[in-house]
């Protein structure tokens, strides 16, 4: 499922997309545009997508160099319960919501 955000031009201000399996809902590709962001958009469309969704366990990945976003999701109610090192600049953490 993909949910977009639009302005009152029709223009795609903000997206997010989710799957579910297995009993999680794996949320990734959370956007909002540069002039919207800091305004409450990418909470909203979070929080959307988990009500497409209700009752389940939630699961996304971040680089930990996004200190924003984990604020923004641990804001949310994700915690982290994991980190993946890619090589030596790039790490994941992975959080979940239950």
């Amino acid at each position: 499922m993909i949910l977009k955000m639009i302005d009152e031009n029709n223009t795609i201000i903000g997206s997010v997309r989710a799957i579910e399996h297995n009993g999680t809902v794996y949320i990734g590709k959370l956007m909002v545009h540069p002039d919207y962001r800091n305004k409450g958009y990418g909470s909203k469309l979070l929080s959307e997508i988990e009500k497409c969704f209700p009752n389940k366990r939630y699961e996304l990945f971040t680089s930990t160099r996004s200190l924003s976003n984990i604020r923004l999701y641990q804001k949310l109610g994700y915690t982290i319960f994991a980190q993946k090192a890619m090589n030596a600049e790039l790490k994941f953490v992975y959080m979940e919501k239950k």
